[in-house]
């Protein structure tokens, strides 16, 4: 029994003697402990759970990213079978890629999420706003780690939202072409694409989300957690910080008052992370990838469905404007906040420009997000064919050249009759529009997002083509 009790205690004595040896009583147990509101004892407490959620978050992506680079390959002929290997060959492989994956889509939430609170309750005022600056970098860090991480999937959905995004970035004005030459790694994408969105997603971004957070959490801790907003109860930068050191005198202590909703929320998001990987597993890749297939449908993660929405409904004389002033205005926004508004009322409820900065966007986005989900102006790229009366009756070369509109896939993006895509113009009466020389003119050079089709018809084929289209008036 006397051994026992011996064992019993050897827990309690590692821990006293680590302590000792490296004074955690005085660096880590002095930060727990540090004093927040007492007001966070109430159930307005839980929305202060949300950035510990987001950093149990990724701290799970960074073990379940570390066991998937044990296995992955980055190289264009090893990537995607590699990935294929670790959804349905190594063991708990499916269960691995499936964290990361919908550990990425938690992160992206909780950060969003997180910031949403942050603003709607006036924490980014003084004297908070670094705190609000090293999180809206944090947001920026996020964003860019899920959309490197789309690429090393190598499937055709990686390889055309990267291409997209180059075209975008070849919009910026001065730095354009610079910029896109920085993302492709070259001229074209390919291997050294994937070597380097492999290098920023795995080195790159981690350090520096390591290092916002290290900046992020001294500052939470020197600044203090924010108390709940009270209506009429202005930030006055002058007598504040009296004020909420008066607060604090009669606070709590954050360990273990106040810490284990903390902990509570984050097992929760870790464990739901786990159930959906446990019963859905690793997401399917598409087909490999493949340079040569111009009417591929590129499909990005579902939290930028909003934006590859956006891109596919703006008219093409607008897209430099949209694609560069779109994200410039958002992220100018979210940086100028606690300059613009460093005091004043903090209550959502006397901040009514505030709640329409929250729900407009949100609003909005989720509607592009579900008009990216049904994407009626994709190419239809399977079962593609015209009505019988369009091609009935045709003469011979307009009967070929509908044969060619069907096997060259140009009904995979525009509609004759209410058959076909919806991702070009309909061309039910484009012989109305349009004369012989300039049909001929745009299927040969292609633009405004049709690809050229001069080298891969012969000049016969494009004749039938144009003397099919012709006929619809």
């Amino acid at each position: 029994m006397s051994r026992l009790r011996e064992a019993g205690k050897l827990p309690g004595r590692v821990v006293t003697w680590l302590g000792e040896r490296f004074e955690l009583e005085d660096s880590v147990m002095a930060v727990l402990r540090h004093p927040v509101p007492r007001e966070l004892e109430r159930p307005v407490g839980w929305w202060y759970v949300l950035g510990s959620a987001t950093l149990a978050v990724f701290i799970a992506q960074v073990v379940t990213g570390v066991g998937l680079a044990m296995t992955y390959v980055p190289a264009p002929n090893s990537a995607y079978d590699s990935l294929q290997f670790i959804s349905h060959g190594a063991s708990l492989g499916a269960v691995v890629r499936g964290m990361h994956y919908f550990g990425a889509g938690a992160m992206v939430i909780l950060v969003l999420a997180h910031m949403t609170q942050v603003y709607l309750f006036g924490a980014f005022k003084f004297p908070r706003e670094a705190n609000w600056l090293t999180g809206s970098l944090l947001l920026l860090a996020t964003l860019a780690m899920a959309f490197t991480g789309q690429l090393l999937r190598w499937d055709q959905d990686a390889f055309w939202a990267v291409v997209v995004a180059a075209e975008q970035a070849a919009r910026a004005p001065i730095i354009g072409e610079w910029l896109t030459r920085l993302i492709v790694a070259g001229n074209n994408v390919g291997g050294a694409t994937l070597t380097r969105f492999y290098a920023t997603h795995v080195f790159l971004i981690p350090a520096a989300i390591f290092g916002l957070i290290g900046m992020h959490l001294y500052l939470v801790v020197k600044r203090g957690i924010s108390e709940p907003p009270v209506a009429g109860l202005p930030v006055d930068p002058p007598s504040y910080r009296a004020r909420y050191a008066d607060m604090l005198r009669r606070g709590i202590p954050f360990w273990p008052d106040s810490a284990w909703r903390d902990a509570v929320a984050a097992a929760a998001v870790v464990a739901a992370v786990v159930l959906l990987a446990a019963i859905l597993g690793a997401p399917d890749l598409n087909k490999p990838a493949d340079p040569t297939n111009v009417v591929a449908d590129p499909r990005p993660d579902w939290y930028f469905l909003g934006y590859f929405a956006i891109l596919a409904l703006i008219p093409p004389a607008t897209e430099a404007v949209v694609i560069v002033g779109l994200p410039l205005f958002a992220f100018t926004f979210l940086f100028l906040v606690p300059l613009l508004w460093p005091d004043g009322e903090r209550h959502w409820s006397r901040r009514p420009a505030a709640i329409a900065a929250v729900a407009l966007p949100f609003i909005a986005y989720a509607a592009l997000t579900v008009a990216g989900i049904e994407s009626p102006w994709v190419p239809k790229l399977e079962g593609g064919t015209l009505p019988g009366s369009v091609t009935q009756g045709l003469a011979e070369p307009a009967r070929r050249g509908s044969d060619l509109f069907v096997s060259k896939a140009c009904v995979a993006c525009h509609a004759i009759e209410g058959a076909g895509g919806r991702r070009g113009p309909d061309l039910s009466h484009v012989g109305s529009r349009l004369n012989r020389d300039q049909l001929t003119a745009r299927i040969a050079t292609g633009g405004g997002g049709m690809p050229a089709f001069a080298g891969s018809l012969t000049p016969n084929e494009l004749d039938d083509l144009v003397t099919f289209l012709t006929t619809r008036r």
